[in-house]
């Protein structure tokens, strides 16, 4: 889709009705829709978190960033993401906080980004984190700097093959609620796309598929 086009919805996009639960739970494994409603998190007081779904112009044609963390000792390990992190301290909001960690991750300075709509927390259980996902557009062409530390590799996702239900597809594999479960993901190239940032996208998708 042209960027130009594209922009023409962002009124419609920032009024739009969120999906929640119900475009969560389209790329939510079973497991997982267990083990959630069998607990309230909020009793675990989990920890903030917040991530930046950023679209952008490239070539002219509209796209979504995310990242592939690296390899390292814990759950998120190599998974694919949006540029994201914990909340600070000195945060002054959650908004802040994915603007902040999106300039540290993939070296996108905060006057770059103009937020525009907060989508629905999703509660990620394996880490006690409770994120917040922000979409923010960018009217000009990108180049990211990765932060080597945390990120291997950027992933620049054409809004039009995001929105292809091809892209969605069902893997078996292991995840911390049980070994060898079918987890349906999106299917980018050679990544796959699951769990929390797959249900994300599932919400963002929907309110896309709705305006465009």
């Amino acid at each position: 889709m042209d960027f130009i086009e594209f922009l023409k919805y962002v009124p419609k996009i920032e009024k739009e009705k969120l999906l929640a639960e119900e475009a969560h739970l389209k790329m939510a494994p079973a497991e997982r829709v267990l083990a959630v409603d069998s607990e309230d998190y909020f009793y675990k007081n989990p920890r903030k978190a917040a991530v930046m779904m950023l679209i952008y112009p490239k070539n002219d044609k509209t796209h979504l960033v995310l990242i592939v963390k690296n390899t390292y000792p814990g759950v998120h390990s190599s998974q694919i993401a949006f540029p994201g992190g914990k909340a600070e301290l000195e945060d002054e909001s959650l908004q802040h906080t994915a603007l902040r960690e999106t300039h540290e991750e993939i070296g996108i300075h905060p006057e770059k980004i103009k937020v525009i709509k907060t989508f629905t927390e999703i509660y990620i259980p394996p880490s006690n984190f409770l994120v917040a996902p922000f979409l923010g557009i960018s009217h000009s062409e990108l180049t990211f700097t990765k932060q080597i530390e945390e990120v291997a590799g950027i992933i620049e996702l054409p809004i039009i093959d995001f929105l292809n239900e091809e892209t969605i597809v069902t893997k078996r594999m292991d995840t911390s609620y049980g070994f060898d479960i079918e987890v349906p993901t999106f299917k980018i190239s050679e990544h796959y796309v699951w769990g929390a940032t797959a249900m994300m996208m599932s919400e963002l998708k929907e309110v896309l598929k709705n305006v465009l």
